[in-house]
């Protein structure tokens, strides 16, 4: 493992030297053990077991009344040029006789945020599982974000959103329900 990291670290010095950079300048010399440590970090989810599905989480609890949770912050890495796309999560569902501890839900957003990513596939696969673990009548999971592909490079637009939408279970079929999820949200 030490022998792998130092392989990568070397690399990481001739992507500095590729760049123009000299790797051995004093603020620099560091640099690659924080890239590797920041890549890292911002992966972390391809190798941490995910544990939303334990009984101590989900508890019993009557009604059908809309459960929202809004604004989860994530940072992501776009899997197309490894650069940082961040923004919000909103999860709302109806429960059918169970509900979710409210950090569970953070810590899936976390999990599926923490790999190289595209929205699109992190907003399904966070429905996918909290559908899954809690098993509710209906769910829906808006996901809004900067692409820092968008805005530093490329056609560099700086106000742009991206706006990924997961439908599942009864806000699939109703458009009442899904409604009423984005005007809480302040989407409609």
């Amino acid at each position: 493992m030490a022998k792998d990291r130092e392989r990568i670290e070397q690399n990481l010095r001739e992507v500095l030297r590729f760049l123009g950079e000299n790797p051995d300048r004093t603020d620099l010399v560091q640099t690659p053990n924080r890239m590797l440590d920041a890549l890292s970090f911002l992966t972390r989810g391809l190798r941490e077991k995910l544990d939303v599905s334990t009984d101590e989480g989900l508890f019993e609890q009557g009604g059908e009344d809309l459960v929202l949770l809004k604004d989860i912050e994530f940072v992501s890495l776009c899997e197309h040029h490894v650069l940082p796309f961040f923004g919000h999560t909103h999860i709302g569902y109806i429960p059918d006789g169970k509900i979710i501890g409210i950090s569970k839900i953070a810590k899936v957003v976390d999990h599926f945020s923490a790999r190289l990513q595209v929205q699109e596939r992190m907003t399904a696969e966070i429905a996918d599982c909290l559908f899954s673990v809690i098993k509710p009548k209906g769910l829906g999971v808006v996901v809004e974000a900067v692409h820092l592909c968008m805005v530093a490079r490329g056609v560099r637009k700086k106000d742009s959103k991206v706006v990924t939408v997961a439908w599942r279970g009864d806000f699939q079929e109703n458009c009442d329900q899904r409604q009423e999820l984005l005007r809480m949200l302040g989407c409609s």
